[in-house]
């Protein structure tokens, strides 16, 4: 079998792709995922120690929501994946495994509870989020137990709705394993990263949140995750193991930047600083073994400085 990191510095080489370097920022993590750019102050979830958390300047960081007081409500792991903010200013964040999308009341970091239940249409854990500006989400999901070594089945899209009606988006079908997700800047699109199908799929967004004509925008040398979106109209693709981030369009890659694997696995990741241009990585070692990587927490948060701008794109 062909070494994804090969095959994916194969690809950048094919592509001419100016290459960048990554610096770590910080470090003490379990598995970092999900990171957003909000108000001037940068944020990600640390998954297995079941919190969000910002950073400040001096890359430390500060727990602003706390879920794992609800392990006493559930057996399933408590962790916690995409998250985004309604037009109010309320934070909203995935729980994955009890498939339930959480509503943080504005008070300590314990103040959660139940905003939208999605486990109707979520047979496996749901994943990353993307909240539009009217304060719908759109929700991705595994549609399988990856944890258990499940083959892959596709599964849908989920939609909660501002008025909190959940449903699945009827003209885009099951998608294979969607995962980091994002909204263009006007609004007009949104683009998901299909891991399974090792691709970037992109979808119409009409006015009133609805999705339509799913096509293929790109295809990945390996398996892609989470994404970030730039104002120019390109797709920031981590694909874990690769030992890249890339950036996609629709003619190939034009960018990556080098993450070697001895500095962590890259997972997502996502435009953001002052004027957007800083490309911010979340990186850890361990994704199965839950309380390995939060009792190791070795996972960090890397930054690159790239020639594109997020502008107004989501999250």
């Amino acid at each position: 079998m062909t070494n994804p990191v090969d095959t994916v510095a194969a690809a950048v080489a094919a592509a001419k792709a100016p290459t960048y370097e990554a610096r770590r920022i910080s470090t003490g993590y379990s598995w970092p995922e999900c990171p957003r750019w909000h108000e001037g102050t940068f944020w990600f979830s640390d998954m297995y120690t079941g919190t969000l958390k910002t950073l400040d300047a001096a890359g430390n960081a500060t727990v602003v929501v706390d879920a794992n007081a609800r392990a006493a409500k559930t057996d399933v792991p408590i962790v916690l994946g995409g998250f985004g903010w309604l037009p109010d200013g309320r934070l909203i964040v995935v729980s994955m495994h009890e498939k339930l999308v959480l509503i943080h009341g504005g008070g300590g970091p314990e103040d959660l509870s139940v905003y939208a239940d999605i486990s109707e249409h979520c047979p496996a854990a749901a994943n990353d989020m993307v909240v539009d500006a009217d304060g719908r989400a759109y929700i991705t999901q595994l549609g399988f137990d990856l944890f258990k070594g499940e083959d892959p089945v596709p599964s849908p899209l989920i939609v909660v709705e501002p008025d909190g009606t959940v449903g699945t988006p009827e003209k885009v079908g099951p998608l294979l394993c969607a995962n980091g997700i994002a909204v263009s800047a006007d609004g007009t699109r949104v683009y998901t990263a299909e891991v399974m199908a090792f691709k970037i799929t992109v979808m119409d967004r009409a006015a009133d949140g609805t999705l339509s004509n799913p096509r293929e925008f790109a295809t990945c040398p390996f398996m892609p995750d989470g994404i970030g979106l730039d104002a120019e109209g390109g797709v920031w693709a981590a694909m874990p193991g690769g030992g890249y981030v890339a950036r996609f369009t629709e003619q190939g890659i034009t960018d990556a930047v080098s993450l070697p694997l001895e500095n962590g696995i890259a997972s997502a990741c996502l435009l953001g600083g002052p004027d957007r241009s800083t490309l911010y990585l979340t990186a850890g070692y361990e994704v199965f073994d839950f309380e390995k990587s939060a009792r190791e927490a070795l996972g960090g948060i890397w930054v690159a400085d790239v020639p594109q701008h997020g502008g107004d794109t989501r999250p």
